[in-house]
């Protein structure tokens, strides 16, 4: 019987363990795979595979029940997963629903989720900046939270590592403040956009740039991209359903399946990490505790290095149910601080406007993004009432006057005969929240899950700060949109919209120098158990304005290559 459990050991027993197979897992699991480890991914959510699993994606708009969107029985059912713009007829199968998996809010916030192979990066919005070395030095040059123990030249290197092989569309700006990548043929802006850019060049002196958008789709598929079974992106604009040519990145298009190729990849879908198992004699993880989520059977895994990959909240959740003797809070949380300044970004406001030139041009095809107004506010030293700063989306497009007027065939012939109006903006405002020890979360001392896992308490908020730089933006956007000449300028305030919306949560794990004010080294490894390594969102230690998953990628990348060169030397 002890050769059997021996035998049983030994199948469960990897090189590397990644919990977690959305986009920061995919990474983990391509580079650890790339250097030869034997790895275990292991998903909490169902199996989707690239291609044959994505049943919507070729459907037509008259093929579907409601013509696309959701009922109202089921909206009624998900008033928090129903809030996301995604979440609609074609795209509802890839979203946690509210009753699958709850959790207890101390303060509204909204969990958007995806559990499956893949994660969210099959729902994501595929914008991808990349962070400057003002980004990095904001939190020490204000003074108001933890210090970056890495800057943007640790990160370079890791950026054009990932933006080659998952393939970014972008222009070479030359701005500072956004440094340039490794780019493939950028999208173009409308005449309209390119307008507002001229404009803002002119009234601004270069202060405030309004360029091209940066995103995951291959505008130009280069030879990486075809071996890994990836093509051009066809600007289908039904990206949410999964795409069947690979033409956004996504973890199942691009980084699981190259894994896969090495030969040495096991995945396990199905799979709740319920905690990390400490072994107290080596002061390392041995491994992770995991229960099946359809027949609640619970099995442990081991491996010499674990990479915590399962999204900022349920990373967070994983490492303070992690209790040992040696960590009664929680897997490495001598300071106490785990679980807490969790932040995200704020897109509690837009703006729309009018502009009544350029009326002899308009659109063609379907563009899958729009113009980018990079951070300008506080970016050299502090010179609002506000900390940090916001960035802002910028599109233009004509307005369609349809005619409803008749019946069978009239009707139908007036629906035909396109009318145009004038060209309307839209502008989205993405602010930076700062983290705060009282943006929290928590496990529930009672209450647990179907899993046996505690509920989280999350008690996350909007605060002054955040309303002050709604503000600003809103009156710099209007002052940019009126130099430039539009007309019937408004702010949009979002209405029944929480933290959490937004799915760019971030901390709770944050890195840093100093293991009395954070969880995590400049390499990514817990201070107090280094062969646990933390690269999502939960890991960052400011959110700056910037769209987050690009910087997931690079500090997965690097972190996933340390560890492999430590292990070769025999540290982990």
């Amino acid at each position: 019987m002890s050769n059997l459990n021996i035998d049983s050991k030994k199948k469960r027993t990897f090189d590397a363990i990644v919990i977690g197979s959305g986009i920061s897992g995919g990474w983990a699991a391509k580079e650890l795979c790339d250097a030869g480890l034997k790895t275990l991914v292991l998903e909490r959510g169902r199996d989707v595979q690239h291609i044959v699993d994505y049943p919507t994606t070729m459907m037509e708009p008259w093929e579907f029940d409601h013509l696309g969107q959701i009922t109202k029985e089921l909206r009624d059912a998900n008033p928090i997963a129903s809030k996301c713009y995604a979440f609609n007829e074609d795209a509802a199968h890839f979203f946690v629903k509210d009753e699958e998996h709850p959790y207890i809010q101390d303060q509204p916030f909204d969990w958007i989720r995806g559990y499956q192979t893949g994660g969210k990066s099959l729902m994501w919005a595929r914008g991808t900046q990349r962070w400057s070395k003002y980004d990095f030095e904001g939190p020490a040059r204000d003074g108001f939270d933890n210090h970056w123990p890495i800057g943007y030249d640790d990160i370079a290197p890791w950026y054009s590592h990932v933006e080659i092989f998952a393939g970014i569309s972008g222009n070479k700006d030359g701005l500072e403040t956004l440094p340039d990548g490794e780019f493939l043929r950028p999208h173009e802006q409308t005449c309209v956009e390119k307008h507002f850019s001229d404009e803002m060049a002119k009234h601004y002196k270069g202060k405030r740039p309004v360029i091209i958008g940066r995103c995951a789709h291959l505008t130009d598929p280069q030879e990486i991209h075809y071996k890994q079974g990836r093509a051009q992106c066809q600007q289908r604009d039904l990206c949410q359903r999964g795409c069947p040519y690979g033409g956004y990145f996504s973890s199942n298009a691009s980084t699981l399946p190259w894994a896969k190729m090495t030969g040495k990849l096991t995945m396990r879908n199905n799979s709740v990490v319920h905690s990390i198992n400490y072994d107290e004699k080596t002061g390392r993880a041995s491994g992770v505790k995991v229960i099946d989520s359809i027949t609640k059977e619970e099995v442990d895994y081991f491996a010499k290095i674990i990479f915590v990959n399962a999204a900022t909240i349920n990373t967070n959740i994983i490492l303070l149910n992690s209790k040992s003797s040696r960590f009664p809070n929680g897997l490495g949380n001598d300071n106490e601080r785990l679980g807490k300044y969790i932040h995200f970004h704020s897109f509690q406001t837009g703006m729309s406007a009018e502009y009544e030139g350029f009326l002899d041009r308009t659109t063609e095809g379907i563009r899958p993004n729009g113009s980018y107004i990079p951070r300008f506010r506080n970016v050299y030293k502090q010179e609002t009432d506000f900390l940090r700063g916001y960035a802002a989306g910028f599109s233009a497009s004509r307005i369609l006057e349809n005619n409803y007027e008749g019946l069978g065939l009239e009707l139908k012939n007036n629906l035909h005969q396109k009318k145009y109006g004038n060209w309307r903006i839209g502008s989205h405002f993405m602010g930076e929240t700062i983290p705060k020890a009282t943006n929290t979360v928590r496990l529930d001392d009672v209450q647990k899950d179907q899993w046996g896992v505690p509920l989280a308490r999350l008690n996350v908020v909007f605060d002054e700060n955040d309303r002050k730089m709604e503000t600003d933006y809103e009156e710099q956007m209007t002052e940019m949109l009126t130099l430039a000449g539009f007309t019937n300028i408004k702010a949009r305030k979002r209405v029944n919209a929480n933290p959490g919306l937004d799915i760019h949560e971030m901390g709770g794990v944050l890195m840093g120098n100093d293991p009395k004010t954070s969880l995590l080294n400049k390499w990514n490894q817990l201070h107090h158990c280094q062969n646990v390594f933390v690269t999502d969102g939960a890991c960052m230690t400011s959110s700056s304005t910037q769209n987050p998953s690009l910087t997931f990628m690079a500090i997965t990348a690097r972190a996933a290559n340390h560890a492999v060169e430590e292990l070769k030397k025999n540290n982990l």
